[in-house]
Protein backbone atom coordinates (compact mmCIF):
# COMPACT_ATOMS: atom_id res chain seq x y z
CA UNK A 1 0.00 0.00 0.00
CA UNK A 2 0.79 3.29 -0.27
CA UNK A 3 0.73 5.19 3.21
CA UNK A 4 1.18 8.76 4.34
CA UNK A 5 2.59 8.79 7.97
CA UNK A 6 2.55 12.01 9.66
CA UNK A 7 4.99 12.92 12.13
CA UNK A 8 7.55 10.46 10.79
CA UNK A 9 10.68 11.58 11.96
CA UNK A 10 9.17 11.37 15.49
CA UNK A 11 9.71 8.87 18.01
CA UNK A 12 6.23 6.78 17.45
CA UNK A 13 6.01 8.03 13.56
CA UNK A 14 9.16 7.03 13.16
CA UNK A 15 8.96 3.06 14.50
CA UNK A 16 5.28 2.68 12.79
CA UNK A 17 7.00 3.89 9.50
CA UNK A 18 9.86 1.47 9.87
CA UNK A 19 7.66 -1.35 10.15
CA UNK A 20 5.35 -0.34 7.05
CA UNK A 21 8.41 -0.26 4.82
CA UNK A 22 9.78 -3.78 6.13
CA UNK A 23 6.73 -5.15 5.14
CA UNK A 24 6.92 -3.92 2.02
CA UNK A 25 4.57 -0.56 1.73
CA UNK A 26 5.68 2.33 0.11
CA UNK A 27 5.53 5.35 2.61
CA UNK A 28 5.39 8.81 2.47
CA UNK A 29 7.09 10.42 5.86
CA UNK A 30 5.66 13.96 6.56
CA UNK A 31 7.48 15.91 9.68
CA UNK A 32 7.89 19.92 10.67
CA UNK A 33 11.05 18.97 12.33
CA UNK A 34 10.35 21.74 14.94
CA UNK A 35 12.58 21.89 18.37
CA UNK A 36 9.85 20.86 20.91
CA UNK A 37 12.81 18.88 21.49
CA UNK A 38 16.11 17.84 19.80
CA UNK A 39 15.85 18.19 15.84
CA UNK A 40 19.20 15.89 15.91
CA UNK A 41 17.51 12.83 17.33
CA UNK A 42 14.76 13.55 14.75
CA UNK A 43 16.92 14.01 11.55
CA UNK A 44 18.71 10.87 12.94
CA UNK A 45 15.25 8.52 12.84
CA UNK A 46 15.20 10.18 9.48
CA UNK A 47 18.16 8.99 8.29
CA UNK A 48 17.10 5.40 9.23
CA UNK A 49 14.48 5.82 7.15
CA UNK A 50 15.65 7.29 4.17
CA UNK A 51 17.95 4.03 3.86
CA UNK A 52 15.09 2.12 2.35
CA UNK A 53 14.14 2.92 -1.34
CA UNK A 54 9.90 2.81 -0.42
CA UNK A 55 10.58 5.73 1.49
CA UNK A 56 10.21 9.51 0.63
CA UNK A 57 9.73 12.14 3.05
CA UNK A 58 8.73 15.75 2.70
CA UNK A 59 9.30 18.46 5.21
CA UNK A 60 6.16 20.53 6.19
CA UNK A 61 3.70 21.55 8.49
CA UNK A 62 -0.03 19.72 8.81
CA UNK A 63 -1.37 23.45 9.30
CA UNK A 64 -0.03 24.41 5.89
CA UNK A 65 -2.89 24.36 4.04
CA UNK A 66 -1.53 24.82 0.64
CA UNK A 67 1.02 22.37 0.68
CA UNK A 68 -1.26 19.66 2.43
CA UNK A 69 -3.93 19.70 -0.63
CA UNK A 70 -0.68 19.47 -3.12
CA UNK A 71 0.63 16.41 -1.21
CA UNK A 72 -2.92 14.39 -1.35
CA UNK A 73 -3.45 15.49 -4.60
CA UNK A 74 -0.17 14.29 -6.01
CA UNK A 75 0.62 11.06 -4.52
CA UNK A 76 -2.49 9.05 -3.88
CA UNK A 77 -2.18 7.65 -0.58
CA UNK A 78 -4.48 5.06 0.18
CA UNK A 79 -3.97 4.90 3.78
CA UNK A 80 -3.21 7.74 6.22
CA UNK A 81 -1.83 7.20 10.19
CA UNK A 82 -1.99 11.04 11.75
CA UNK A 83 1.08 10.23 14.25
CA UNK A 84 2.14 14.38 13.99
CA UNK A 85 1.03 16.98 16.63
CA UNK A 86 2.28 19.16 19.74
CA UNK A 87 2.47 17.07 22.54
CA UNK A 88 3.66 16.54 25.85
CA UNK A 89 0.24 17.87 28.84
CA UNK A 90 3.10 20.10 30.64
CA UNK A 91 4.10 22.12 27.60
CA UNK A 92 0.27 23.12 27.04
CA UNK A 93 0.24 24.78 30.01
CA UNK A 94 2.90 27.30 28.40
CA UNK A 95 2.16 27.48 24.74
CA UNK A 96 -1.42 26.54 24.15
CA UNK A 97 -1.72 28.04 20.71
CA UNK A 98 0.98 25.33 19.05
CA UNK A 99 -2.36 22.62 20.50
CA UNK A 100 -4.84 24.62 18.45
CA UNK A 101 -2.21 25.62 15.41
CA UNK A 102 -1.54 21.47 14.94
CA UNK A 103 -3.32 19.35 16.71
CA UNK A 104 -7.15 21.23 15.58
CA UNK A 105 -6.28 22.96 12.63
CA UNK A 106 -3.58 20.49 11.25
CA UNK A 107 -5.71 17.77 11.72
CA UNK A 108 -8.70 19.57 9.74
CA UNK A 109 -6.25 19.65 6.94
CA UNK A 110 -5.57 15.88 7.20
CA UNK A 111 -9.26 15.02 7.20
CA UNK A 112 -10.21 17.44 4.47
CA UNK A 113 -7.35 15.80 2.44
CA UNK A 114 -8.62 12.35 2.93
CA UNK A 115 -12.10 13.62 2.08
CA UNK A 116 -11.53 14.41 -1.18
CA UNK A 117 -8.75 12.03 -2.34
CA UNK A 118 -10.54 8.96 -1.82
CA UNK A 119 -8.31 7.90 1.32
CA UNK A 120 -9.60 4.23 2.26
CA UNK A 121 -8.86 4.40 5.89
CA UNK A 122 -7.61 7.54 8.35
CA UNK A 123 -6.01 5.69 11.56
CA UNK A 124 -5.22 9.10 13.66
CA UNK A 125 -3.02 9.42 17.55
CA UNK A 126 -5.44 10.24 20.40
CA UNK A 127 -4.32 10.08 23.79
CA UNK A 128 -5.06 8.26 27.25
CA UNK A 129 -5.63 12.35 28.12
CA UNK A 130 -8.64 12.00 26.91
CA UNK A 131 -10.07 10.63 30.40
CA UNK A 132 -9.36 13.72 32.21
CA UNK A 133 -10.92 13.45 35.14
CA UNK A 134 -12.51 10.38 34.88
CA UNK A 135 -11.58 7.53 38.00
CA UNK A 136 -13.58 4.80 37.14
CA UNK A 137 -10.61 1.87 36.18
CA UNK A 138 -9.88 0.58 33.67
CA UNK A 139 -10.39 3.33 31.39
CA UNK A 140 -12.73 2.26 28.05
CA UNK A 141 -13.87 3.27 24.98
CA UNK A 142 -17.68 3.08 26.03
CA UNK A 143 -16.94 5.60 28.47
CA UNK A 144 -17.62 9.30 28.53
CA UNK A 145 -14.70 11.39 28.09
CA UNK A 146 -16.30 14.76 28.44
CA UNK A 147 -14.35 16.80 31.47
CA UNK A 148 -10.24 17.40 30.17
CA UNK A 149 -8.03 18.73 32.71
CA UNK A 150 -5.24 19.99 29.89
CA UNK A 151 -5.49 21.65 26.64
CA UNK A 152 -3.21 18.80 25.12
CA UNK A 153 -6.32 16.46 26.25
CA UNK A 154 -9.38 18.62 24.61
CA UNK A 155 -7.33 18.85 22.21
CA UNK A 156 -6.91 15.30 21.16
CA UNK A 157 -11.01 14.87 22.28
CA UNK A 158 -11.64 17.46 19.67
CA UNK A 159 -9.79 15.12 17.09
CA UNK A 160 -12.22 12.35 18.00
CA UNK A 161 -15.54 14.37 17.21
CA UNK A 162 -13.67 15.84 14.26
CA UNK A 163 -12.90 12.76 12.79
CA UNK A 164 -16.64 11.52 14.00
CA UNK A 165 -18.00 14.09 12.07
CA UNK A 166 -15.75 13.05 8.75
CA UNK A 167 -17.13 9.45 9.14
CA UNK A 168 -20.75 10.91 9.32
CA UNK A 169 -20.76 13.07 6.66
CA UNK A 170 -18.83 11.60 4.22
CA UNK A 171 -18.71 7.61 4.93
CA UNK A 172 -14.76 8.00 5.64
CA UNK A 173 -13.75 5.45 7.75
CA UNK A 174 -11.55 6.78 10.90
CA UNK A 175 -10.05 4.81 13.80
CA UNK A 176 -8.59 6.96 16.85
CA UNK A 177 -5.74 5.32 18.88
CA UNK A 178 -5.52 6.19 22.70
CA UNK A 179 -2.28 5.57 23.49
CA UNK A 180 -0.85 5.14 26.99
CA UNK A 181 2.67 6.77 28.25
CA UNK A 182 4.74 5.19 25.24
CA UNK A 183 8.12 4.06 26.26
CA UNK A 184 11.34 2.41 24.35
CA UNK A 185 14.36 3.13 22.05
CA UNK A 186 14.47 6.68 20.13
CA UNK A 187 12.18 7.85 22.48
CA UNK A 188 10.72 11.62 23.53
CA UNK A 189 13.47 13.75 25.81
CA UNK A 190 10.64 15.14 27.25
CA UNK A 191 9.04 11.70 28.67
CA UNK A 192 10.01 10.52 31.86
CA UNK A 193 12.01 7.46 31.33
CA UNK A 194 14.57 9.67 28.73
CA UNK A 195 14.61 12.53 31.69
CA UNK A 196 15.26 9.95 34.33
CA UNK A 197 17.88 8.28 32.95
CA UNK A 198 19.63 11.17 31.54
CA UNK A 199 19.42 12.44 35.56
CA UNK A 200 20.13 9.33 36.70
CA UNK A 201 23.54 9.06 34.41
CA UNK A 202 24.81 12.24 35.29
CA UNK A 203 24.49 12.05 38.79
CA UNK A 204 21.75 14.63 39.20
CA UNK A 205 18.39 14.72 41.50
CA UNK A 206 15.29 13.14 39.12
CA UNK A 207 11.67 15.00 39.87
CA UNK A 208 9.11 12.39 40.91
CA UNK A 209 5.56 14.26 40.85
CA UNK A 210 2.75 13.67 43.12
CA UNK A 211 5.10 12.55 45.98
CA UNK A 212 5.31 9.48 43.56
CA UNK A 213 2.09 8.07 44.18
CA UNK A 214 1.67 7.68 40.63
CA UNK A 215 0.51 4.70 38.70
CA UNK A 216 0.99 4.58 34.69
CA UNK A 217 -0.21 2.26 31.94
CA UNK A 218 3.71 2.00 30.48
CA UNK A 219 3.27 0.72 26.98
CA UNK A 220 6.39 -0.14 25.15
CA UNK A 221 7.07 0.85 21.18
CA UNK A 222 6.85 -2.37 19.69
CA UNK A 223 3.77 -3.07 21.26
CA UNK A 224 1.88 0.00 20.27
CA UNK A 225 3.45 -0.29 16.54
CA UNK A 226 1.81 -3.80 16.30
CA UNK A 227 -1.37 -2.23 17.39
CA UNK A 228 -1.11 0.78 15.04
CA UNK A 229 -0.39 -1.25 11.92
CA UNK A 230 -2.89 -4.07 12.53
CA UNK A 231 -5.56 -1.28 13.30
CA UNK A 232 -4.53 0.25 9.93
CA UNK A 233 -5.42 -2.94 8.19
CA UNK A 234 -8.70 -3.41 9.10
CA UNK A 235 -11.12 -0.70 8.01
CA UNK A 236 -13.76 0.19 10.35
CA UNK A 237 -17.65 -0.52 9.55
CA UNK A 238 -20.29 0.90 10.90
CA UNK A 239 -21.75 -0.61 14.10
CA UNK A 240 -25.66 -1.94 13.42
CA UNK A 241 -26.47 -2.07 17.40
CA UNK A 242 -25.62 1.41 17.81
CA UNK A 243 -28.48 3.79 19.54
CA UNK A 244 -28.71 7.07 19.87
CA UNK A 245 -31.24 6.35 22.53
CA UNK A 246 -28.06 5.11 24.33
CA UNK A 247 -25.30 5.97 22.29
CA UNK A 248 -21.48 3.95 22.96
CA UNK A 249 -18.93 6.81 22.91
CA UNK A 250 -16.34 4.17 21.30
CA UNK A 251 -18.60 2.79 18.02
CA UNK A 252 -21.04 4.52 15.54
CA UNK A 253 -23.75 3.94 13.18
CA UNK A 254 -20.70 5.28 10.92
CA UNK A 255 -17.38 3.76 10.08
CA UNK A 256 -15.91 5.22 13.53
CA UNK A 257 -14.25 3.64 15.93
CA UNK A 258 -11.75 3.88 18.39
CA UNK A 259 -9.25 1.96 20.98
CA UNK A 260 -7.00 2.00 23.64
CA UNK A 261 -3.38 0.82 23.15
CA UNK A 262 -1.92 0.05 26.77
CA UNK A 263 -0.37 -2.47 28.30
CA UNK A 264 -3.22 -3.08 30.33
CA UNK A 265 -1.18 -3.32 33.75
CA UNK A 266 -0.60 -0.08 35.94
CA UNK A 267 2.74 0.09 37.14
CA UNK A 268 3.77 2.53 40.17
CA UNK A 269 6.08 4.86 39.24
CA UNK A 270 8.33 4.19 42.27
CA UNK A 271 8.48 0.69 40.59
CA UNK A 272 9.46 2.02 37.36
CA UNK A 273 12.64 4.02 39.23
CA UNK A 274 13.06 0.75 41.03
CA UNK A 275 13.57 -1.21 37.57
CA UNK A 276 15.34 2.10 36.06
CA UNK A 277 18.21 2.01 38.64
CA UNK A 278 18.56 -1.63 38.75
CA UNK A 279 19.36 -1.74 35.14
CA UNK A 280 21.54 1.73 35.15
CA UNK A 281 23.12 -0.01 38.14
CA UNK A 282 23.09 3.44 39.79
CA UNK A 283 20.71 4.98 42.67
CA UNK A 284 18.81 7.81 41.76
CA UNK A 285 18.80 11.02 43.34
CA UNK A 286 14.90 11.85 44.20
CA UNK A 287 13.66 15.25 44.76
CA UNK A 288 9.34 14.53 45.21
CA UNK A 289 7.03 17.21 44.29
CA UNK A 290 3.39 17.85 44.06
CA UNK A 291 1.40 17.01 41.07
CA UNK A 292 1.35 18.86 38.24
CA UNK A 293 -1.50 20.67 36.87
CA UNK A 294 -3.02 18.83 34.28
CA UNK A 295 -1.74 15.61 35.06
CA UNK A 296 -3.96 12.77 36.45
CA UNK A 297 -2.31 10.06 39.71
CA UNK A 298 -3.25 7.27 37.69
CA UNK A 299 -4.13 5.80 33.84
CA UNK A 300 -4.88 1.99 33.06
CA UNK A 301 -6.39 0.91 29.69
CA UNK A 302 -9.59 -1.98 29.39
CA UNK A 303 -8.16 -3.19 25.76
CA UNK A 304 -11.10 -5.22 25.13
CA UNK A 305 -11.64 -4.03 22.22
CA UNK A 306 -8.32 -4.65 20.54
CA UNK A 307 -8.29 -8.31 21.64
CA UNK A 308 -11.83 -8.42 20.33
CA UNK A 309 -11.48 -6.82 16.94
CA UNK A 310 -7.33 -7.04 16.17
CA UNK A 311 -6.58 -9.83 18.34
CA UNK A 312 -4.00 -8.00 20.04
CA UNK A 313 -2.75 -7.43 23.16
CA UNK A 314 0.43 -5.65 24.64
CA UNK A 315 2.15 -7.35 26.47
CA UNK A 316 5.87 -6.08 27.25
CA UNK A 317 7.11 -6.52 30.84
CA UNK A 318 8.38 -3.15 32.05
CA UNK A 319 11.68 -4.84 32.94
CA UNK A 320 12.20 -5.79 29.67
CA UNK A 321 11.00 -2.73 27.87
CA UNK A 322 13.58 -0.53 30.11
CA UNK A 323 16.15 -2.88 29.25
CA UNK A 324 16.20 -2.38 25.56
CA UNK A 325 15.83 2.01 26.12
CA UNK A 326 18.80 1.83 28.26
CA UNK A 327 20.49 -0.38 25.46
CA UNK A 328 19.88 2.21 22.82
CA UNK A 329 20.46 5.15 25.11
CA UNK A 330 23.81 4.16 26.13
CA UNK A 331 24.98 3.27 22.22
CA UNK A 332 23.46 6.04 20.85
CA UNK A 333 24.91 8.58 23.22
CA UNK A 334 27.86 7.23 23.65
CA UNK A 335 27.73 6.85 28.02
Amino acid sequence: MKVLVTGAAGFIGFHVSKSLLDRGDDVVGLDNLNDYYDVDLKKARLRILEDYENFKFVKCDLADRATMEKLFGSENFERVINLAAQAGVRYSLKNPHSYIDSNVVGFLNILEGCRHNKVEHLVYASSSSVYGANTKMPFSVHHNVDHPISLYAASKKANELMAHTYSHLYGLPTTGLRFFTVYGPWGRPDMALFLFTKAILAGEPIKVFNFGNMERDFTYIDDIVLGVVRVTDRIPAGNPEWSGDDPDPGSSYAPYRLYNIGNNQPVQLMKYIEVLEKTLGKEAKKEFLPMQPGDVPKTYADVDDLIADVGFKPSTPIEEGVERFVKWYREYYNV
